[in-house]
């Protein structure tokens, strides 16, 4: 009787883990292609000079870290044609305080561009892009 029991709760137990690993909202992000550029100029006495210095400042190893700390309900995955979402965080650096500098768009596994929006930090980006999802999944 007990081991009838045992197999039965196992079963129940099994089944609960594979109906959870179903479930898993799976997002893809893809690659931030950020550039930043800088650059100065100086005259003084009939001499100057300047320099400009710049170039790719990729965000997407942070943008990931992000996500799996502000959304730990989502599953990050590098296999696009698995993933329920697809989000695309650009990071344009060197803007000043009050430019916003984070582009976010958010695609379901359709195509369909389900959120766009910009904020000046990427913890708001994706905070937002969190939001997103969630509201997108309740109204299915």
């Amino acid at each position: 009787m007990k081991r009838r029991l045992y197999l039965s709760l196992g079963t129940v137990f099994l089944f609960a883990i594979g109906a959870e690993a179903q479930t898993k909202t799976r997002v893809y992000v893809t690659d931030s292609k950020s550039w930043e550029v800088r650059g100065g100029v100086g005259v003084s006495g009939g001499g100057g000079g300047g320099s400009v210095s710049g170039g790719a400042r990729p965000q997407t190893a942070e943008i990931i870290k992000t996500f799996r700390e502000r959304c730990p309900g989502l599953t990050i995955t590098l296999d696009r044609e698995k993933a329920d979402y697809v989000v695309l965080l650009d990071h344009e650096g060197g803007k000043d305080l009050f430019r916003r500098d984070n582009k976010v768009v958010i695609f379901d596994r359709e195509g369909d561009a389900i959120y766009s929006g910009s904020t000046r930090s990427l913890g708001n980006a994706v905070k937002d892009s969190c939001h997103a999802i969630q509201q997108n999944l309740a109204r299915r």
